[in-house]
């Protein structure tokens, strides 16, 4: 069954963890409705490429111009089935959004799937939704989940019950196999 999904998006997520969740999604035919605070459809917002190139933490380069394609203040969290928080530095400062954490808390009330990246639990916690549930997320976040009331796996993809967490883009396969069981989505294989 197709689903509809809303993606959070900011300025400066990572781009694999914007992109291709976007494009995974849609290619196994789910409606994905990528905004961020204060756009509409057509605008976009800047990227980040991040890679781990043997220092102490990642790089970070430009990404591409990732076009939303609907509307942030037109969101209505009872018309989604689904949401999908990115990675990257959005997090750190969507979390501020007052309209944003009231969408995102509509989720965890009522139960909804939720996946969400690297930084993306940021999010999460600011709307108490980490408390008493086993996630992961970019390693340099263990003390920020366990300050938030989460048991922190430092593993590829966890999931505690519809909450499918991972720690950065190169966890794709786990993360979004992980995040369609949850949906359950019957991906065509060939």
């Amino acid at each position: 069954m197709a689903r509809k999904i809303l993606m959070l998006c900011g300025d400066y997520a990572e781009d694999y963890e914007t992109m291709v969740p976007f494009q995974t999604l849609l290619a196994v035919g789910h409606t994905v409705h990528a905004v961020a605070p204060d756009k509409k459809a057509g605008d976009w917002v800047h990227t980040a490429i991040h890679d781990f190139e043997g220092a102490q933490t990642y790089s970070e380069k430009p990404g591409h111009r990732f076009t939303l394609n609907a509307t942030f203040d037109e969101v209505r969290p009872e018309a989604y089935d689904a949401l999908v928080i990115p990675g990257g530095r959005a997090p750190e400062y969507l979390r501020n959004d007052p309209e944003l954490r009231k969408i995102l808390k509509s989720f965890f009330d009522t139960d909804k799937p939720v996946a969400q990246i690297c930084h993306g639990p940021l999010l999460t916690a600011a709307v108490d939704g980490l408390t008493g549930r086993r996630v992961t997320a970019y390693p340099a976040l263990e003390l920020d989940m366990q300050a938030a009331g989460a048991a922190f796996q430092d593993t590829e993809a966890v999931v505690d019950d519809m909450l499918v967490s991972s720690r950065a883009w190169p966890d794709h396969p786990a993360w979004m196999r992980e995040f369609l069981k949850v949906l359950r989505t019957k991906a065509p294989v060939t």
